[in-house]
């Protein structure tokens, strides 16, 4: 394939993650498509890799169709197996490419990789192809999670293929280009546990360490640190999920990312009115992986990965099986403190109480009972825009907002640094569903325009700016409940 040279658009390209055995991976080049039309890009993305933003405008649509691979890049599909919704499955990189790891200005390390660029050897029967509309909902989802600081992979482009997809109807071809910290999934360390190799295991495991937790490398126990430091990690991004009334939809550990990244957008979407039993995922008919499921989900598949670690941990198996149970039994503590303090600040409490539960819970019962919408209700109590929320249970409400504005006094706090907390822990807007299908739905028939207001109103969701008020109204009442489909 015609190669391009760093000089040319700033590609810099290294790749570790090949210099692991060969059991981790396959070396696959993308499939080239005819017609490829670049349709939106993320200049911020490129300038933070250290991309020039013109030449890539100019001519990187041969790369992010992979139809160019860059000079230095050594395109792999990845292998890694996964619990898909409580069953174990071998798999691998089905539709995706990694190019590999660009090195940034700084010296920092991010995957490229091409969703949706052809067959891979792990595309059991799959076409290896991905249509344009979840291409720009994980574009759209992706960068609306970074506005809201949510550890989360990127997109740095998406391009039409000009070839048609099949799914339950004919439907535009894409490719998204997504960067990450790595690619690493608790079903990488499973897929090479189950193959029973101890000492590629341990590769593994040096692997990540080195990349993700070199503060650990000297550690006494370096693989019993590293489980410590997935479960620090992941339990902070559950519970960021949660403040925020995100619903990843398809929580398999295989889309469990060992840096902390949130990773994998299929089906997922963001809770309008609060429920913990909101589910969006048609493939999710029996509620998994649902709102109120998901930190539990998270401790689930976090016990997989101290599974998989098991043979590095101690030689006696007894003993190393209690070492990661010990470790695991911290996991909802961990979520829990994190989940407190993190709904302590959408409440403007700065100090800790041994109450706080109670009042938090107080008020999350009566959002539930008189469906109120999760962000705008904790927006309101920000701005103490407060009729709307108590026009039913108006005695209960006062209740709560007596005792909440009693529990705001006793902290030795100003009323303007409670109010500056409030506002930049609880957003103006999220990406609504509603704003979501209407931006897919006109850029399937080539209009991004909505797609690109609906961007720069997420970009900064602390804002609480005028331009952003008419993207925080809830959708209308409809009898027919949403849903979200996996792209494949």
């Amino acid at each position: 394939m015609f190669t391009i040279t760093k000089s040319e658009i700033g590609w810099n390209f290294d790749n570790s993650y090949v210099r692991l055995p060969k059991e981790f991976y396959s070396e696959v080049n993308p499939t080239p498509v005819n017609e490829p039309e670049l349709v939106i890009f993320n200049k911020y993305v490129a300038e933070s890799l250290g991309l020039d933003v013109r030449g890539l405008l100019e001519g990187g649509v041969e790369v992010f169709a992979g139809n160019k691979i860059p000079n230095g890049a050594k395109p792999i599909a990845q292998s890694y197996a996964g619990h898909q919704f409580g069953h174990f499955t071998m798999l691998g990189d089905g539709r995706a490419v990694l190019l590999g790891e660009q090195i940034t200005p700084t010296g920092e390390r991010f995957d490229i990789q091409l969703k949706g660029a052809g067959r891979t050897p792990y595309s059991r029967g799959g076409d290896g192809r991905a249509a344009i509309g979840p291409m720009l909902r994980e574009y759209i989802i992706s960068e609306a999670m970074h506005g809201l600081r949510i550890p989360t992979t990127r997109s740095l482009a998406v391009v039409t293929t000009g070839e048609p997809i099949y799914r339950e109807t004919v439907l535009p071809g894409a490719i998204l280009t997504r960067i990450a910290s790595s690619h690493i999934r608790v079903g990488t360390f499973q897929f090479i546990t189950g193959l029973g190799k101890r000492e590629e295991l341990k590769l593994l495991a040096d692997y990540t360490i080195r990349r993700h937790y070199p503060e650990i490398k000297d550690d006494d126990k370096p693989y019993l640190a590293l489980l410590r430091e997935v479960i620090n990690r992941q339990a902070a991004l559950l519970a960021k999920w949660q403040l925020v009334g995100f619903i990843h939809g398809v929580m398999n550990t295989d889309n469990m990312a060992i840096s902390g990244e949130t990773i994998d957008y299929g089906p997922c979407a963001f809770m309008d009115t609060y429920d913990p039993g909101t589910v969006f995922s048609s493939i999710d008919t029996g509620g998994r992986y649902a709102y109120g499921n998901q930190p539990y989900i998270g401790g689930w598949n976090l016990a997989r990965f101290a599974e998989s670690l098991l043979p590095l941990l101690d030689e006696n198996e007894k003993k190393a099986l209690q070492l990661a149970q010990d470790e695991i039994t911290k996991y909802n503590g961990i979520y829990r403190d994190n989940w407190l303090n993190g709904m302590r600040a959408k409440l403007g409490l700065f100090n800790q109480e041994e109450e706080d539960k109670e009042l938090i819970e107080e008020l999350l019962e009566l959002m539930k009972t008189n469906s109120l919408d999760y962000t705008n209700t904790f927006a309101a109590l920000t701005f103490d825009h407060l009729d709307g929320i108590m026009m039913c249970n108006k005695n209960e409400f006062e209740n709560w907002l007596q005792k909440w504005k009693e529990r705001q006094s006793r902290q030795k706090k100003s009323e303007t640094k409670i109010k500056e907390l409030m506002r930049s822990s609880n957003p103006a807007v999220i990406p609504r569903n509603h704003r979501v299908e209407a931006a897919l739905e006109v850029a399937a028939e080539g209009d991004y325009s909505v797609m690109g207001k609906l961007l720069e109103v997420l970009k900064d969701p602390y804002a609480h700016s005028p331009e952003q008020a008419e993207y925080a109204k809830p959708p209308e009442p409809s009898n027919k409940p949403y849903q979200t489909f996996c792209g494949t």
